[in-house]
């Protein structure tokens, strides 16, 4: 089911390659339809929405009214969640709060000798949209994620969407969460047109000034379409999970938390990196077994088939090298000595450490975002934090000394570059009188 690649193969490198990039292409014909869409909602706003809702999410009755959750529909709603649910919410919202409260931008002044003062500051957001899934899963974990480091930064109004399909009632869990975050209105809108409804404004949605969260492959491309009209958080493809393994792992751990990553969709992708031929025998013994219980063994099976791969490598370097080409999203060392490998790991999204740290502890409660850089660009990019929340400043005041002493030098690298008016407005502020 899942393929096997060899670092001792000459066509190791290409054929690596092309499992990586497979997943990274988009289509043509959906970037069209999405341009469309969004062209759609920015002219004609809560018109284009109702057309669109109507036409992918088969809502026959949809009017302006029901775009967005009334009070006393998320008020009956919650009622119908049970418990449990709600505590664990409780305590996932607590941990990710402890967590996230020590990401704090720290303000600083500097001054010089001629007494100029130089600072660097930050300033929250003020208005935010978050993009809740409601297709194959909705999760209140991507409301907390999402939510939490923003109003931790301050973040002022928080604004969320969420797909209401037909025939499908909205899950309570979500709802809940979001008023744990104070959310400030909750729309039923999904898709392209959700995310063009944020980064434009309707009659019903409010313009933001940066979109959140994950969605399928129309709201990525949508949210690329927009970007520069409002701030983005990332272009995001499907999930994905790395594992590093030795002879002293347990297979059956390995297989159920490949198998996790695996049910998130088809796109998923799990790749299983190794030195131990054994591991990789009794890992895919152990997925056939685990497999035949999961209520989502279809997509499981499509993911692995179409995305999976086992790598058998040569030895610890050699496996260092590779999980940083591939740069995953998530990243599990689960090795006797997995500190060993995280001196030797540059690339990943969230790095997940021994026998008791499945990735599933992070997408839920252990604290860290799960919002993560995937498709391997975790090579230049981070996970989502209260930073992304924040806009940076910097405030300069100079004094008259301070002109008087640098203006000189100022006014000659101006005209070197041939900017003659820069010179002359600060040759006039040093101008013996």
């Amino acid at each position: 089911m899942i393929k096997t690649l060899n670092t001792k193969s000459k066509k190791f490198k290409n054929q690596l390659n092309h499992c990586l990039n497979s997943r990274k292409k988009y289509s043509a014909s959906k970037s069209m339809l999405v341009k469309k869409i969004v062209y759609d909602v920015k002219s004609k706003k809560d018109k284009s929405l109702i057309k669109y809702e109507k036409k992918f999410n088969n809502l026959k009755q949809l009017s302006k009214k029901s775009l967005s959750f009334s009070k006393k529909e998320i008020k009956g709603n919650i009622k119908k969640l049970d418990s449990k649910t709600k505590k664990s919410i409780d305590l996932a919202y607590k941990r990710i709060v402890h967590f996230h409260k020590n990401q704090k931008f720290m303000n600083f002044t500097v001054s010089d000798k001629y007494k100029n003062k130089l600072s660097y500051r930050s300033r929250p957001l003020e208005k935010v949209g978050v993009y809740v899934p409601g297709g194959k899963a909705s999760y209140p974990s991507s409301v907390l994620m999402n939510c939490i480091p923003a109003i931790i930064a301050g973040v002022r109004e928080i604004y969320m969407t969420v797909p209401s399909l037909e025939n499908k009632k909205v899950n309570p869990g979500v709802l809940y969460a979001a008023t744990k975050c104070k959310v400030k209105k909750i729309y039923k809108v999904g898709g392209a047109q959700a995310i063009a409804g944020f980064a434009f404004g309707t009659e019903t949605i409010n313009k933001v000034d940066k979109i959140f969260g994950p969605g399928n492959e129309y709201v990525s491309l949508a949210k690329k379409e927009v970007f520069g009209e409002t701030g983005i958080d990332m272009f995001a493809g499907p999930s994905e999970v790395t594992i590093i393994a030795d002879k002293f792992s347990n297979p059956e751990w390995i297989a159920a938390d490949l198998i996790a990553q695996a049910e998130h969709d088809e796109m998923s992708q799990s790749i299983l990196v190794t030195s131990s031929k054994d591991v990789i025998s009794k890992v895919n013994k152990f997925i056939g077994t685990q497999l035949k219980f999961l209520p989502r063994k279809n997509i499981v099976s499509s993911s692995f088939k179409k995305f999976g791969i086992f790598i058998l490598a040569e030895n610890n370097r050699e496996i260092s090298k590779i999980v940083n080409e591939i740069a995953p999203e998530h990243l599990e060392i689960y090795t006797k000595k997995p500190e060993k490998f995280l001196k030797l790991i540059n690339n990943a999204g969230s790095i997940f450490l021994g026998a008791y740290s499945p990735e599933a502890m992070g997408d839920y409660l252990a604290g860290p975002n799960h919002v993560l850089p995937t498709s391997g660009t975790a090579k230049f990019s981070s996970g989502l934090s209260v930073y992304d929340f924040l806009k940076r400043q910097s405030v300069i005041k100079i004094t008259k000394t301070g002109i008087e002493s640098l203006g000189a030098s100022v006014i000659n690298l101006s005209n070197y570059e041939n900017l003659h008016g820069h010179a002359n407005s600060v040759k006039l502020r040093i101008k013996k009188r």
